[in-house]
């Protein structure tokens, strides 16, 4: 069982979490906390060290629900190939599903940290690191069950990925036009079932 300050460092992590992910870190106040969560700036302070570190607790959540949901959404498929193409439609209605969260979490902290906050701009080259290794993954088991390319490059395919995932997502949350997520994952699918699939 939960203790009562497990439980508000939680409901605090998790009320400001869309928080930080819409405005940033720098444009989200202490003043947008205390409001937000309607607990003083001592609660906050006795939970978490500083702003800093409730910023990147409020990362973690947030990316870590979004992987839940890909992994969940994947692992319908039984085949690498299968797998590939599950998580190209989770993303072709990711602007839906992203909402709720203030965007792409990976997308949004990356560019509000890069030049602002070394530690949090840290935590999403890790997560993006992590992603691209997941793809790796998928890519080498492809290859090694001929369900995929021999050659291919696993390494440089699951940038390519990952490079026009995000880049779509930045291009319909600019534009607030889902078109772009949805075209782009067209063209990524006719990439794996022409261009990777062996």
């Amino acid at each position: 069982m939960l203790t009562k300050s497990e439980r508000t460092s939680r409901f605090i992590i998790a009320t400001t979490a869309p928080i930080f992910n819409r405005n940033g870190y720098a444009a989200t106040s202490m003043t947008t906390i205390t409001g937000a969560t309607g607990l003083t700036k001592g609660a906050i302070y006795g939970n978490f060290k500083n702003k800093e570190e409730l910023a990147i607790e409020a990362f973690r959540f947030n990316v870590k629900h979004v992987l839940r949901q890909i992994k969940d959404h994947q692992d319908q498929g039984d085949t690498p190939l299968q797998k590939l193409l599950l998580i190209v439609d989770f993303y072709s209605r990711y602007s839906d599903f992203s909402k709720n969260m203030g965007g792409c979490p990976i997308l949004s902290i990356g560019v509000d940290a890069n030049h602002q906050n070394e530690k949090l701009l840290l935590r999403v080259r890790g997560i993006i690191t992590k992603i691209e290794k997941s793809l790796i993954d998928i890519l080498d088991e492809g290859k090694n069950n001929g369900e995929l390319r021999k050659s291919l490059d696993s390494a440089k395919s699951a940038r390519q990925m990952f490079s026009m995932i995000e880049g779509a997502i930045f291009m319909s949350l600019t534009m607030d036009d889902n078109m772009y997520i949805r075209d782009t994952m067209e063209i990524l699918k006719h990439i794996i079932q022409t261009k990777w699939a062996a």
